[in-house]
């Protein structure tokens, strides 16, 4: 029963995770305009791995797509494979762990199969809960690296050279869907080791217990109730012999024994 809990949660904690990344994935606001100099302005941008937008102060929203791969930063391109990673195997790893949920019978399969495939599934939650926060992070730290070198030239006197972006809604979406995914993942490959079969053991009882019934002895054997007069015969046959030795009489055959 604790075996298919631990199931029914690392797949509802892991459908979090998946779904919080590909929402995370889709969503605009990667980064965001920095208002703490001007927090009254007619305009507010914000960037997402896809398209940038820019919101008037009318409630007007504009929003321009990316139209070129190979001229975005590479480390950008390298957010955007991370996280699309991240969602497929996420994805693979929901349907793995559908059939190899214990309270889903499909067919004869074996508890030893339903180990493996939880297992498996439960490594792939991992591998796309560090993709994501891998990714969320990268680019984090490329909004920090840019927003300090904004700082620097403003304080050079060069204000309108470009603007300061900073941490936007997405990011922190990505974090936390990214720990749910890993979460996720761990509790799948707990919940293998109660699926895992213990044959080992029984065999090595079962040996020992078959083992211990047997005796092996170098005298004779003892016999049942059954052979017990030939034995008394033998027995009372030899003491005649005895008998006669000791008497030092023998018999000879008689000439009639001849005819």
């Amino acid at each position: 029963m604790s075996t298919t809990i631990c199931q029914v949660m690392a797949f509802i904690v892991s459908s979090l995770g998946v779904a919080g990344c590909i929402v995370s994935t889709a969503m605009d606001m990667w980064s965001t305009q920095d208002l703490y100099d001007n927090p009254v302005t007619a305009v507010f941008q914000y960037q997402g791995l896809w398209r940038s937008c820019v919101r008037q102060s009318s409630g007007f929203t504009e929003c321009r797509p990316y139209f070129t791969i190979l001229g975005l930063p590479a480390m950008f391109q390298a957010v955007r494979a991370l996280m699309i990673v991240g969602i497929v195997l996420g994805i693979l790893g929901l349907l793995v762990c559908i059939f190899a949920l214990k309270c889903i019978r499909i067919g004869n399969m074996e508890d030893s199969a339903k180990a493996n495939m939880t297992l498996t599934s439960g490594i792939m939650f991992i591998v796309a809960g560090l993709c994501a926060i891998t990714g969320v992070s990268v680019f984090a730290n490329m909004l920090v690296t840019n927003f300090w070198m904004s700082t620097a030239n403003m304080y050079q006197g060069m204000q309108n050279v470009q603007n300061r972006y900073t941490f936007g809604s997405a990011l922190f979406v990505g974090w936390v869907a990214g720990g749910l995914a890993l979460v996720g993942g761990i509790m799948m490959c707990l919940a293998c080791r109660g699926l895992i079969p213990e044959e080992s053991r029984y065999k090595a009882v079962s040996y020992n217990a078959s083992g211990r019934n047997i005796s092996y002895r170098t005298g004779p054997y003892k016999v049942g109730s059954g052979y017990e007069p030939e034995t008394k015969t033998r027995k009372s046959a030899g003491y005649e012999e005895a008998a006669r030795s000791e008497d030092g009489r023998r018999s000879y055959p008689s000439k009639h024994d001849y005819v």
